[in-house]
């Protein structure tokens, strides 16, 4: 899979976004990933994707899941079970609500990103290793509930994995979801609950990001998520998604060492969607997305807000998308172009900072080509 991209955003950025890269107007190859995945066994299949970034230089390990599956049924009931073993939380999700799969499905990694988000919007992404135990019942009710550990910073240096601290013990993973199949689609409702403890890092003799031992700060993570697809096996789809996260922060960590005004903290995050494709050829997405929470003037500079909002319109074409096309399903490619327009942006005083920048300064022009073989 590649992702050639090309970014603007609405004001240069005050210096470069990467080694090699200019201020604003950049082309990069964003991603070249290659995935092993399929069956193993008669029960056991998996998904492992490893990336190369330009803007980083480096090719490292991704979303990866091993999982085993099982069917079961009864005169009344039938249900699929099975075990994940993977390298995000909510990975092993099935609705595109959850935060390892959530809309946008690709965006720039050359502008300013929200500082702050609830710890399951990637925090523990291909840091930590976890077991999941999932069912679903009669395709309606989802039951899923895990641990996860994160892995060590020598592990993470060798797979060019990023480190962001131990987690003390174990983090509990749950979810819960209820689908409703109906005639042209279906809708489903449900919630996720995450609670991590996680420490410090410092950096060694060596200038190695490592573990610093001491007290963990505390990520209690409680949401709500919803979804409808319009699946009529015509020429239009239609699909929504919504996500809320509220995150309750102990920052026993954070606060000792000075890097927070308060020892207790939260944030708020709200993540919406809707999609209309056409002949899943021509496609247009309109997302909306919303974090805030407690002022800390230490933790977020300025006027210590954490407060971002931002607005998404995508437009993409699907040559090959249709069941059809040319060595379908074995080509695929889309082009995109994506804006992103802020009304607020974290950290930012009356949404200006000292040097004069704004939040719609970091609107953003994304035009991209996706493909895969």
């Amino acid at each position: 899979m590649l992702v050639e991209s090309y970014t603007h955003t609405s004001k240069a950025q005050t210096a470069p976004p990467a080694n090699g890269f200019n201020t604003n107007n950049n082309t990069q190859l964003q991603q070249a990933s290659v995935f092993v995945a399929g069956r193993i066994s008669d029960h056991m299949g998996m998904l492992a994707q490893a990336t190369y970034q330009q803007s980083s230089g480096l090719f490292g390990w991704d979303n990866s899941d091993l999982r085993y599956a099982r069917s079961l049924s009864t005169a009344n009931h039938t249900a699929i079970w099975g075990v994940s073993l993977n390298n995000n939380p909510s990975l092993s999700d099935v609705f595109n609500t959850s935060p390892a799969w959530q809309f946008p499905y690709t965006s720039s990694n050359l502008t300013p990103a929200a500082p702050a988000v609830p710890i399951l919007m990637g925090g523990l992404a291909q840091q930590a290793v976890g077991l999941d135990a999932y069912t679903q019942i009669d395709s309606a009710l989802y039951v899923e509930g895990g641990v996860y550990r994160t892995l060590s910073p020598a592990f993470l240096r060798d797979v060019n994995a990023s480190y962001g601290g131990r987690v003390a013990g174990v983090a509990p993973y749950a979810r819960l979801a209820y689908t409703w199949n109906l005639e042209n689609g279906n809708l489903e409702l449900g919630g996720l609950a995450f609670n991590a403890r996680r420490g410090l890092t410092g950096a060694s003799s060596a200038g190695q990001t490592v573990a610093v031992a001491g007290p963990s700060d505390s990520f209690r993570d409680m949401g709500v998520d919803a979804s409808y697809q319009f699946l009529n096996g015509g020429d239009h789809i239609v699909t929504a998604s919504a996500l809320y996260l509220h995150e309750r922060e102990r920052l026993d960590a954070t606060y000792a060492s000075g890097g927070s005004s308060h020892l207790h903290d939260s944030l708020h995050a709200v993540n919406l969607d809707a999609s209309y494709w056409y002949q899943n050829t021509w496609g247009a997405t309109f997302g909306a997305s919303s974090s805030d929470g407690s002022n800390d003037v230490i933790r977020y500079s300025n006027n210590g807000s954490p407060n971002t909002d931002s607005r998404m319109v995508e437009l993409d074409w699907n040559p090959f998308g249709k069941a059809n096309s040319w060595v379908a399903p074995f080509v695929n490619m889309r082009l995109g172009l994506q804006y992103t327009w802020y009304t607020k942006f974290a950290g930012l005083v009356h949404n200006i900072d000292g040097a004069g920048r704004n939040a719609a300064d970091n609107d953003t022009l994304y035009l991209y080509l996706w493909m895969a073989i």
